[in-house]
């Protein structure tokens, strides 16, 4: 009942959702009126507009972090270097922050961009996966909601047909103006390259470039390049064998990722559920010197095993002497001690165990009965 009541004063999650996004979609539309009469080549410089303004809203940001790295580099002082540290982390919270506020100011603007493109696209011929096709697509309402709703970092769930693939085009344009890379993570080679190649029309158009994994080869020059896109298209085990590669170089010139910015997840109950429960491993060659170290310090470990076994052996048996004098509250208590040490040091030691039996069974027969 009360669930009710409060259904009818508050409304349903979704439609509070929808009066909070209705008025972000009139704003898209009435830029996209004003758009609908700028020429061609206007509308393609929307981008470099966007970049601009951007640029101009965290240069002097991005300046002060590089001043900071720069400053650690060359410092040797470790208690210098963990401030400076510090100083960069609260530096890089703040341009996220500065970064997103400015990215949700142009989302108006860029969602119109992108669907007045689609607009002046109709008709056109693309080849998609080596097939010949016409442009048919306009972003609907609901799909410039799906479109904000992505953008929020939130999921967006659509049937079947509703054109999740043109949806995703205008939150990855958006994102990419920033110039650090959009990612576009989905399930499959055949999906990532075409969609790359479908979708790469409008961003193509509005001047951005766009990449496929899939046609390039781990640890290349083309695969580093195809990061360095403003968006890239690829599946989930790409990008994810990609960045433990990167974590195994021996030099940072030979990583291919960038830093990581934005990326929207297809098929996300497929990605980060089913196919997350097998893990991504990759291994590499060992070393001489690496089994060198790996025999020397498995003889240290071995020595330690060794010596803490005999101590809590030594707990034990100390500690099952006091115990014999069952009236001497004293060395019980003494005993017992011990037996928490040996414990800890050594949990499922076999001497500790029979005895920690023993002892409760003991306890137990001496116990009063209850009547």
């Amino acid at each position: 009942m009360l669930k009710k009541v409060a259904k009818g004063v508050f409304g349903t999650r979704f439609q509070r959702e929808m009066k909070r996004l209705s008025p972000i979609v009139k704003q898209i539309k009435e830029h996209e009126a004003r758009l609908a009469d700028v020429s061609e080549e206007a509308l393609k410089g929307q981008t470099d507009a966007f970049r601009e303004t951007i640029r101009s809203r965290i240069a002097e940001t991005e300046e002060a972090i590089d001043g900071l790295r720069e400053e650690r580099k060359g410092t040797e002082n470790p208690g210098q270097r963990a401030s400076l540290t510090e100083r960069i982390a609260g530096a890089e919270g703040e341009l996220a922050e500065t970064l997103q506020d400015v990215l949700d100011e142009l989302l108006p603007e860029a969602f119109a961009t992108v669907r007045e493109a689609c607009r002046r696209l109709m008709g056109a011929t693309i080849t998609v996966t080596g097939t010949e096709m016409a442009w048919e697509m306009i972003p609907y309402d609901v799909q410039l909601i799906g479109g904000i709703v992505l953008h929020q970092g939130k999921i967006a769930e659509m049937a079947t047909g509703e054109g999740k693939t043109l949806v995703a085009t205008m939150p990855l344009y958006l994102n990419a103006l920033s110039g650090k890379g959009a990612h576009l993570v989905t399930v499959n080679d055949y999906l990532a390259r075409r969609d790359s190649q479908w979708m790469g029309t409008v961003f193509s158009y509005l001047g951005l470039t766009v990449a496929c994994l899939d046609d390039t080869q781990p640890g290349t020059e083309e695969r580093r390049a195809a990061y360095a896109s403003d968006i890239t298209y690829g599946t989930n085990n790409e990008f994810g064998f990609d960045y433990l590669r990167d974590n195994m170089v021996i030099d940072l010139s030979q990583r291919v990722q960038r830093p990581h910015s934005y990326a929207i997840i297809d098929e996300v109950d497929s990605v980060l559920v089913d196919e997350a429960r097998t893990p991504l491993i990759i291994s590499g060659p060992a070393g001489r010197d690496e089994r060198d170290v790996y025999r020397t310090h498995n003889a240290q470990v071995a020595a330690l095993v060794k010596k803490q076994t005999q101590m809590v052996n030594t707990l034990v048996a100390e500690a099952t002497a006091l115990l014999e004098d069952e009236d001497d509250l004293e060395k019980r208590f003494e005993a017992g001690l011990k037996l928490l040490a040996a414990r800890r040091g050594a949990p499922k030691n076999k001497r500790l165990l029979k005895v920690l039996t023993r002892s409760g069974s003991s306890s137990s027969s001496n116990a009063p009965r209850q009547r």
